[in-house]
């Protein structure tokens, strides 16, 4: 079986374009291959964090993950902080990475213009990302297109390594794009990816969301003014969007969709769409409430990262030896 290796920061609540975009098929993944799955609470702070707060969203994040299906018997789901080696390793690959890469990596460049100074970590992190990935000698990371940067600088430091301290030191992972067709936009600009820091809460559906609040998001969500529903992104890409979230959660074409609303006007077309979402969330809202505050949650992830840390443990033993570390 291949190992699969993926992880989602404790940052606000979950929402469907990471749902649909990622999550749905991480959930596939788990059936026939060695999943594991992180939440990446280092990462989370190169930013600064309120302490209470980041523990409470690291239990919401892996409360999620088992509510939309991930299994923790099938997969590995830990938080990263719990197994050391990840940051051994990230100093490690630290000092085999190349401040040049880094300073052109596109989020630091994105996050840190204008700014006469920001915190090391943001320039770091994606040699902290690489070490989460080389950590479990993974094959298959499962990202976003926006992610490639990162998996091509995770492949870069493999090989660099290998290349100077023994082939076999790290697996060369190989990056799983995700699925077209899940690519979901905010709701008041369809131009933009739905993101969960955006300053409009109807810009987003959370998996969490009641159903008035996904009712008056959808119903405000941005269209057009001709009344015809058509997948067509670049003349209408508000009609696009909800096109695609309709068709990723029925599974339906987006041609029958189409065919379906001939002749119809935006209302129907949105209505319907606000009950398939309610329905489709409404069982993960149940599993989320059923074990958010129970034994069961805290002992999937004890048990996680007991496994996990048995994985990491070997490959450090590797690298300690590799790069001439300890006794």
């Amino acid at each position: 079986m291949k190992r699969v290796f993926s992880g989602v920061q404790p940052t606000g609540n979950i929402h469907i374009g990471n749902y649909l975009g990622a999550l749905k098929q991480f959930v596939e993944l788990q059936d026939e291959n060695e999943c594991i799955y992180c939440i990446v609470d280092e990462h989370a702070i190169t930013v600064p964090q309120d302490p209470k707060e980041l523990k409470k969203h690291i239990l919401d994040v892996a409360a999620l993950y088992m509510a939309i299906g991930i299994d923790p018997k099938k997969s590995i789901v830990f938080v990263q902080s719990s197994v050391s080696g990840h940051a051994e390793l990230g100093w490690v690959l630290n000092c085999a990475a190349n401040t040049g890469e880094l300073f052109r990596m596109t989020p630091f460049k994105a996050k840190s213009q204008g700014k006469q100074s920001v915190g090391a970590g943001l320039l770091t992190y994606p040699v902290l990302m690489a070490a989460d990935i080389l950590l479990y000698d993974t094959d298959i990371v499962p990202v976003g297109n926006d992610q490639k940067q990162h998996i091509e600088l995770t492949r870069d430091l493999a090989i660099r390594v290998n290349a100077k301290y023994g082939k076999d030191t790290f697996v060369v992972p190989d990056g799983r794009f995700m699925k077209s067709g899940a690519r979901i936009m905010a709701l008041d600009d369809p131009t933009s990816k739905m993101s969960k820091s955006a300053p409009n809460d109807h810009s987003r559906i959370s998996l969490l969301d009641e159903p008035s609040k996904i009712k008056k998001s959808i119903m405000r969500a941005t269209t057009d003014s001709d009344g015809i529903v058509k997948f067509d992104i670049e003349n209408k890409p508000g009609v696009s969007n909800l096109l695609s979230i309709y068709s990723a959660f029925t599974g339906k074409t987006v041609e029958e969709l189409e065919a379906e609303y001939d002749g119809h006007g935006y209302g129907d077309f949105k209505k319907d769409l606000v009950e398939v979402t309610v329905n489709a969330l409404a069982p993960i809202k149940e599993r989320y409430n059923e074990i958010r505050e129970s034994q069961e949650l805290i002992d999937a992830l004890k048990d996680g990262a007991e496994r996990a840390d048995a994985i990491a443990r070997k490959t450090m033993e590797r690298v300690r030896d590799r790069f001439g570390l300890g006794l």
